[in-house]
């Protein structure tokens, strides 16, 4: 019986609807870098808290020293001093001055601060020698933030600059998405897990080493597995993964061979398949679906068939599920460096190449995948050319993601 297909960016778009994000947790801010935030959150407070100022000198009246010149010094009187945390217990009248350092509250009656480096100090008074318009070296109440504005949407990734962000707004915990619990399962009687003997004709398990890495880039906790192509033992394993943990990926018999048990095992388990088999390639095998209601990818087990069908299916809807706003890659827009032509114009083909620099955008030259593993490893870069389209022209700009 002929396998239905389904395109490319409609597994995606199924992907990303079926998948609702785990739910939250509250954590102090230091644990909260890279994470995804669960809910938009506003400033509870105006950073700075008041006006204060940007420099070490003196606050002042403009209006007194508007005239002020090296020819013709303005003198002021000094009554006080003001630091960041200490500020003057006293008001500034006409001929006046206080003592500023950088980070203080602004006194009252004052609107500029003078630089040290245009006043000289002559015992209590200053001989001032340059002007400041109102507003000079003044930080401006709420110019950093203002209370009441947002911050950060949710789904947004809290990079260590957003973590500041959020301490000067008055938060010292923030609630952000559970990251996901992910159990990998690698089938196949020819897999050995890395570090063990070498038997002839079999091969090491790379492919569970690399999805286990690239969860590993996006905060995801993994367990794995490594079965023999026994169903019963296939069976037992993401039964009880699916128990246990947030989602299931499978690598390895998703083809529809006498020993590709997989997909056979998870129909015997009641999954809610969504798909199986994509018009794309790398990676036709991909399929994914629900089982008690939590995501299963089934990934086919060559080398650039399973990192195109994780990077391009598996992977957005774990970032889905972990909370991320954009659950993709990280992208750019890239020159081609040679023609490109796809095998069959009814499917989504991706290519994988490597990335230099050029004089408006990186230079992408595709790489050979004659040797698989050497080209997955040198990758830097991945661009689709899309169904429909036969063949991309050398120099053309186009959309590629990051890989590295």
């Amino acid at each position: 019986m002929k396998k239905v297909q389904t395109g490319y960016a409609e597994a995606l778009r199924v992907t990303l609807e079926t998948i609702t994000p785990l739910s939250s947790e509250r954590l102090s801010l230091f644990e909260c870098s890279d994470r995804i935030l669960a809910s938009e959150l506003y400033s509870q407070v105006c950073s700075p808290s008041t006006d204060a100022s940007l420099k070490d000198g003196y606050a002042v009246r403009s209006t007194d020293i508007e005239k002020a010149s090296p020819k013709n010094k303005v003198s002021l009187t000094v009554i006080g001093t003001a630091a960041a945390g200490l500020p003057a217990n006293t008001a500034l009248s006409g001929g006046d001055a206080i003592r500023i350092l950088t980070g203080a509250k602004i006194p009252d009656g004052a609107d500029a601060v003078v630089s040290e480096e245009f006043a000289i100090l002559e015992g209590e008074c200053i001989a001032v020698f340059n002007t400041a318009e109102p507003g000079r070296n003044i930080l401006p109440k709420g110019a950093d933030i203002e209370a009441g504005e947002l911050i950060a949407a949710q789904g947004s990734r809290l990079s260590p600059g957003m973590i500041g962000i959020f301490a000067a707004a008055g938060y010292d915990t923030l609630p952000v998405h559970r990251q996901p619990g992910l159990a990998i399962i690698a089938t196949g009687d020819e897999l050995v897990a890395p570090g063990q003997p070498l038997p002839a004709g079999k091969l090491y398990a790379s492919n569970l080493e690399m999805l286990k890495s690239w969860c590993r880039r996006y905060g995801m906790q993994t367990t794995f597995s490594i079965l023999k192509d026994r169903p019963d033992l296939i069976t037992a394993t993401i039964d009880e993964a699916i128990s246990t943990h947030d989602a299931v990926i499978t690598s390895g018999g998703a083809w529809a061979g006498d020993r590709d048990f997989v997909a056979r095992t998870l129909s015997a388990l009641g999954w809610k398949k969504c798909f199986h088999w994509v018009r794309m390639g790398p990676g036709k095998p991909v399929g994914f679906g629900m089982l008690r209601d939590k995501p299963v990818f089934l990934l086919p087990g060559g080398p650039p068939s399973n990192l195109t069908a994780f990077l391009q299916i598996a992977l957005p809807g774990l970032l889905k599920l972990g909370g991320h706003g954009k659950p993709s890659l990280p992208g750019t827009m890239v020159k081609l460096v040679r023609h490109l032509t796809c095998r069959q114009i009814d499917w989504t083909e991706f290519v994988y190449g490597s990335l230099t620099d050029g004089e408006r955008h990186p230079l992408f030259t595709p790489l050979r995948m004659s040797s698989r593993l050497k080209a997955i490893a040198r990758a830097e870069g991945v661009i689709a050319i899309p169904e429909g389209v036969k063949s991309l022209p050398e120099g053309a700009v186009v959309a590629a993601q990051l890989l590295r």
